[in-house]
């Protein structure tokens, strides 16, 4: 049990998985914690066991953050509260159905949770980090997120947004002493995947990671500065190979002529 005190971490979809076991880490690392989820009683035993075991201050705030309502509840906590330091963005659901398959409303559900609610949470909490000079922001992605083709692609391209988003946050943001920090997560032992209808015990055991080893890797990748966290690769140097090759994109993605191989093709089509 520690006394220091780093603020108060603000964690979405805490009751359960992945959120659970961030607030009892953070809570250990000496953060109070607010746990925002829809269910109020596992919200309320996660807290008591957090403040028994750690000593901790845990608040409970009951939302569902795909009701606008509920939504701009949490905002106005993350602009209001001055002891919060840290956001961690983990609400979410997905889905492993094929587009033809796939009802079109629960997929823009998930665009609105996935996107839209991480996207305003992280607006409200940023100005008061710029303010103080200090917070961090850590946004739940995926593995989806750089192989679409793995789930499902609404799926897929809600967790590129979030690293697109939180490449852009790290790039205003990086002097302004402000942390943030994408963790894209492989199969992970929770309930995400009996809510898809495929139970986990359908998946070799060598994918599966458990919820404890996730995190605590994530955490450890925010401590060694990472700004992407994807905690099962075992060469830290693919994943800069791979920035590397986006890097050698950039300077030539917009110019004012088209490359000679289009030049070309249309010339060819003219002949014809």
């Amino acid at each position: 049990m520690t006394t220091q005190t780093l603020g108060s971490a603000l964690i979405t979809g805490a009751s359960s998985g992945i959120g659970a076991i961030y607030a009892d880490r953070l809570a250990r690392r000496g953060y109070d914690l607010i746990l925002v989820a829809r269910n109020r009683e596992r919200l309320a035993d996660l807290a008591r066991r957090l403040t028994d075991a750690t000593g901790r201050s845990v608040q409970v705030f009951p939302a569902d953050l795909g009701d606008a309502t509920d939504l701009a509840r949490v905002e106005a906590l993350l602009r209001t509260d001055r002891s919060i330091t840290m956001l961690v963005n983990n609400a979410g659901f997905g889905a492993a159905t094929p587009l033809l398959q796939s009802d079109v409303a629960r997929m823009s559900d998930m665009i609105t949770l996935n996107v839209n609610a991480l996207t305003r949470l992280t607006y409200a909490a940023v100005p008061g980090f710029v303010e103080r000079a200090a917070g961090t922001v850590i946004n739940i992605a995926s593995i989806v997120a750089v192989a679409p083709e793995l789930l499902n692609g609404v799926y897929g391209g809600t967790k590129a947004y979030v690293l697109a988003f939180t490449r852009s946050l790290e790039h205003e943001l990086a002097d302004k002493g402000v942390r943030v920090q994408a963790v894209l997560p492989g199969a992970t032992a929770t309930e995400f995947w009996d809510v898809l209808g495929h139970p986990i015990s359908n998946l070799p055991e060598s994918w599966v990671m458990t919820a404890d080893d996730m995190v605590d890797a994530a955490l450890a990748g925010l401590d060694q500065g990472e700004l992407f966290t994807i905690p099962a690769l075992p060469d830290a140097a693919d994943l800069a190979d791979y920035e590397g090759a986006r890097q050698k994109l950039l300077p030539n993605l917009s110019r004012s002529k088209p490359a000679e191989r289009y030049s070309v093709a249309s010339s060819a089509a003219i002949v014809a």
